[in-house]
């Protein structure tokens, strides 16, 4: 990574229902590891969910993915949307239709950003509870840097064990942690 940039802890959601969603979310962070300045850091483990959007659809696969990156919020999102279209995604009127692929830039260090086309944290973070519980798998003490709470006290304000069910690890995608010094 470039020496003078600054690296920054970043925190995406992905999410897939459509087609192989075991493929879908392995081939999302296999681009995010190819991308020049983004490092993966660690892979929660995948949670089944119930969809968001209007029927019919099937369950979700999500889970959350820990980097470090040299790449602007801005370069980092433009990244994302391309992996998503690499996938497959393709977006219409309705933001909860089913998707291949949905990688969400949630937190980006303790940055506080808001602008027409990305807006950090994540505005819906903290009521989602299939974005927070992979989310508090991999950083449970990780401080919203608005709300002041932790990640997991977030996620215990709106677990449902019912609708957010830990899945067994699929044989594509493992939880991960680097090994990486810090």
């Amino acid at each position: 990574m470039d020496g003078e940039s600054i690296e920054e802890q970043v925190y995406v959601a992905m999410g897939s229902n459509l087609g192989d969603r075991d493929a879908h979310l392995a081939a999302g962070v296999a681009a995010l590891r190819a991308t020049e300045g983004v490092e993966v850091i660690a892979v929660s483990p995948l949670y089944e969910t119930d969809p968001v959007g209007p029927p019919p659809q099937g369950p979700y696969l999500n889970g959350a993915i820990e980097l470090a990156t040299t790449l602007t919020p801005d370069a980092l999102l433009e990244r994302l949307l391309e992996i998503e279209v690499n996938q497959g995604r393709r977006r219409g009127p309705d933001r909860n239709a089913p998707r291949t692929l949905d990688l969400d830039l949630l937190l980006y260090g303790d940055r506080k950003l808001a602008g027409p086309d990305l807006e950090v944290p994540h505005p819906r973070l903290a009521e989602r509870p299939f974005v927070l519980e992979p989310l508090s798998a991999l950083a449970p003490d990780l401080v919203h840097p608005i709300l002041g709470e932790t990640i997991e006290e977030l996620a215990r304000r709106v677990r449902d064990p019912a609708a957010v069910r830990r899945r067994n690890p699929s044989s594509r995608l493992q939880p991960t942690r680097s090994t990486r010094s810090s």
